[in-house]
């Protein structure tokens, strides 16, 4: 999976939550610096973060939000929400193009079958969150996807639900999802809209 030395994202210092400044110098740090690593090489090893695209899809005045049901292979998540789409960039990623925009494409087509149109695709954020040790090895690519269709779905079905939410609607459904991600997203990201 595509990683970066964290020594060098957080060459001019460390941050907590979502960055929203200065977005185009840290995609630039990561396209020149990235590599791969195995993953049971770097999931506790904070010497590299671990590059994750996580898509926040808006139709309108709505959110798509899912939740992980009980066929979910980790048993910490089952009944606890997500609002973006969310996966490692992988070497297959890398073809000649954008391996960032490559990776993250490719997982939204795997996660999600989205019958409409993506009218936006930007980022808005790059999230850091040494709170716990999963999330430590972790750098968040935060976008905003907005679609011309409400027609979204999650692809595994047997192991996830997903929906689309007003704003308003947001905290009620994740108010026990202890995941900190969704919180920063909600808080530093989706209340400012």
């Amino acid at each position: 999976m595509l990683v970066v030395p964290a020594d060098i994202i957080f060459k001019q210092g460390k941050w907590q939550g979502l960055k929203k400044d200065n977005l185009d110098y840290y995609l630039d740090l990561i396209k020149n610096n990235y590599q791969f690593k195995r993953r049971g090489d770097v999931e506790t090893d904070a010497s590299f973060q671990q590059v994750i695209p996580y898509m926040v899809f808006s139709y309108q005045n709505k959110f798509f939000i899912y939740k992980y049901l009980e066929g979910a292979g980790e048993k910490r998540l089952h009944d606890t929400y997500q609002l973006g789409v969310a996966g490692h960039i992988n070497q297959i990623d890398v073809n000649g193009g954008d391996v960032l925009e490559e990776g993250m494409m490719r997982e939204w087509a795997e996660e999600v079958d989205y019958q409409g149109n993506l009218l936006e695709k930007k980022l808005v954020g790059i999230l850091n969150d040494d709170s716990g040790d999963v999330e430590k090895v972790h750098l968040g690519l935060v976008y905003s996807f907005v679609g011309d269709s409400p027609e979204i779905s999650i692809k595994e079905k047997d192991k996830m639900q997903g929906e689309m939410v007003e704003l308003k609607d947001i905290p009620e459904h994740i108010k026990h999802t202890k995941g900190a991600w969704i919180q920063v997203v909600y808080k530093e990201y989706l209340l400012t809209l």
